[in-house]
């Protein structure tokens, strides 16, 4: 049985705004497409007030910016990138190309080949989201993206040293100190001085999830991103205060972000209620936590694990924590989420921030269909084919004709028949007399 304590109560889409959004995003990308660096220069000067000489950083100016950044700053930055790119490198690992002689004289094969251009976009704000560098570029890198085109905007009229120095340690090739729909659009399109890529990643507002959605199509995307959201699962072991501190981590991501509880103790729900009253008031990031979790948070209460589990898929969320006796049975008990934080030593905020696994990962049902950004997202899986046997390729072409005939597409079947003809005894009606068929 379901019981909710505390149901969301989001307030109502605001079509207008949704549509102006949608409208602005359409135009930008229209100017960038139709002017270059004239419209980018514009839309980065009327939305950031950021119109310096170059968006590009020289290398002289990265290494002024890197060595403004504190000295335990980048060691941290180069700790988190270390657990990044062995993460990512296992996985490119388990990625295998391979050549089968599946039949005799018969050689099918596969290849995974990185694309040539990626286009990181790390968001800023209010504030730096470092994070981002490092699950862009270092995945994109290890998975041998030749040129990798990093974007993020300035904040509050400065340049995010800390976000440049973990770019540039990540193996950036371009770092451009631009933001929002024109650095989106300039990357997908090209402009004079910006290079078009053929892949973008990485998470943004609004503005830039509703570039990277009208560009699908013409530039290859990660995946559609929305607000950021959290699930806990816990039962009657687990810490409340632990269960209240995670869900507010993650409310603090914006507003809109939805924190949810399901758990099989009514006693640690109605007290993990009563924690994040007592804990919103001093959080430094209530303004974002305080409506996240007003107007999207849940606390549900059900009879047992396996049914705690089962809602948790129908929630498909992005980040599910397991704060159960057993944590690790909901890797046979779960199937739809980003990822999953087994156990109370981990957390949401490690994967975030600092584990090595990416952070950038399915919303909003998502989960339901697919996985977050790896390294596999910066590979095109390709295949090849080479028949070496007169006697396979006879056969084949006798079965490409039966085939393709019952569909009615005859040229197909003409292909096949000419190959059976030239490798084997058969003959075809409609091949003239006079043809030059070589053996």
């Amino acid at each position: 049985m379901i019981n909710h304590l505390k149901k969301a109560t989001p307030t109502e889409v605001d079509a207008n705004r949704d549509t102006a959004v949608k409208e602005t995003v359409a135009k930008v990308i229209s100017d960038v497409a139709t002017r270059g660096d004239e419209a980018v220069r514009e839309y980065s000067a009327k939305f950031d007030n950021w119109s310096p000489e170059s968006f590009a950083l020289g290398a002289d100016e990265i290494e002024r910016i890197v060595a403004r950044v504190p000295e335990q700053a980048l060691e941290d930055i180069r700790a988190v990138q270390a657990r990044v790119r062995d993460f990512a490198q296992r996985q490119r690992d388990a990625i295998l190309d391979f050549e089968a002689e599946t039949e005799p004289g018969v050689f099918l094969g596969q290849r995974n080949i990185p694309v040539a251009a990626a286009g990181a976009y790390v968001p800023g704000g209010r504030y730096p989201l470092v994070a981002s560098a490092h699950m862009t570029v270092v995945t994109a890198k290890v998975a041998g993206v030749e040129r990798v085109t990093a974007c993020t905007p300035p904040i509050h009229g400065e340049i995010p040293a800390a976000t440049v120095a973990a770019l540039h340690l990540a193996g950036a090739d371009e770092i451009n100190i631009l933001g929002g729909t024109q650095a989106v659009a300039a990357m997908a399109l090209g402009t004079e001085t910006i290079g078009k890529v053929d892949l973008l990643a990485g998470p943004g507002n609004a503005y830039v999830a509703e570039a990277k959605r009208q560009l699908f199509g013409q530039v290859g995307i990660d995946l559609f991103a929305g607000p950021t959201e959290v699930l806990v699962i816990a039962d009657e072991f687990a810490d409340p205060f632990v269960v209240a501190v995670d869900l507010l981590s993650q409310a603090e991501h914006g507003p809109d972000s939805p924190a949810v509880l399901i758990t099989t103790s009514r006693a640690l729900a109605e007290r993990v209620g009563e924690l994040i009253e007592r804990l919103l008031p001093g959080m430094p990031t209530r303004d974002f936590a305080e409506p996240a979790w007003r107007d999207h948070g849940e606390i549900v209460v059900v009879d047992d694990v396996e049914e705690a589990f089962a809602l948790g898929d129908r929630y498909a969320f992005e980040h599910v924590q397991v704060l159960t006796a057993d944590p690790r049975q909901a890797l046979t008990g779960m199937t739809n989420y980003g990822a999953l934080f087994l156990g109370e030593g981990t957390c949401v905020s490690y994967g975030d921030k600092v584990i090595g696994t990416n952070h950038t990962l399915p919303t909003r049902g998502a989960a339901r269909y697919t996985g977050g950004l790896w390294v596999g997202k910066y590979l095109k899986t390709v295949t090849y084919q080479e028949v070496r046997s007169a006697e396979a390729s006879a056969a084949l072409g006798r079965l490409c004709g039966r085939a393709a005939r019952v569909e009615s597409f005859e040229g197909h079947a003409r292909s096949g028949d000419i190959r059976a003809m030239k490798f084997g005894d058969d003959t075809f009606s409609w091949v003239p007399a006079d043809a030059a068929v070589r053996r």
